[in-house]
């Protein structure tokens, strides 16, 4: 884990250059393929991903504004430090953040949307099914956004965009863990359940309950990594 050499890419395309390196390098520092503080090796990468250097250092530029890369004056980049600090504070605003969205979600999301979060959530089961937590996490997070998205605040949901990426890395190493793995799909169902019955004060309660369980995982998690391949 971490290291550059051993990673094996296709080459990108399609979409511009910088965009398809930046999801694949965020990709692969949320899964801890590339470690916290580890060295992004331009020539590498370049070669991996088949573009030059120019759109790499745009996506790293990206990458930094997100919180995922540190640029080092004269020295390139490296995979941004998690801080345990940083991101309790980070998940206390995301907390208040949810329970309002969960609450207007309850009042304003239509049937349709609930639906959409409901289609998600069965997607999220079968990956769980087949251990398949890079998948899980994909439409983990659409649905959590999904349920933002359905508050109906454009002001809220735009905020909680932008602290979310500053901690989806440390979010997914909450999932390490196969028994709170376990512990957040259970949660997920109950928090889909009360959507629909549009009970606002259960939701509220389960999103707040939910992200300090994820919270104490992720703390967990830094403690003490668990390889990914336990879940």
């Amino acid at each position: 884990m971490g290291s550059i050499e051993a990673l094996q890419s296709p080459r990108l395309g399609r979409r511009p250059l910088h965009e398809e390196a930046v999801d694949h390098l965020r990709d692969l520092i949320e899964r801890g393929e590339l470690a916290p503080g580890s060295r992004l090796n331009e020539r590498v990468l370049t070669a991996q991903l088949g573009l030059s250097r120019t759109p790499l250092r745009e996506a790293f530029k990206l990458l930094a504004a997100e919180g995922l890369v540190e640029l080092l004056p004269n020295r390139g980049a490296i995979v941004a430090p998690i801080e345990p600090a940083r991101i309790a504070e980070t998940l206390a605003v995301m907390g208040a953040l949810e329970s309002l969205a969960g609450e207007l979600a309850c009042r304003n999301a239509s049937n349709e949307r609930i639906a959409e979060i409901r289609a998600l959530h069965y997607e999220m089961l079968a990956k769980h099914a087949r251990r398949d937590l890079a998948g899980y996490f994909r439409y983990n997070q659409a649905i959590h956004l999904k349920i933002v998205e359905a508050s109906g605040n454009a002001v809220l949901a735009n905020a909680y965009r932008q602290l979310n990426a500053n901690v989806r890395r440390a979010r997914y190493m909450a999932n390490l863990s196969p028994e709170r793995w376990d512990d957040a799909v259970r949660e997920h169902q109950q928090i889909l359940e009360a959507l629909a019955a549009r009970d606002a004060t259960r939701l509220k309660q389960l999103l707040r309950d939910h992200l300090s369980a994820k919270l104490a995982a992720m703390l967990g998690a830094l403690a003490s990594p668990v390889p990914a391949q336990a879940a």
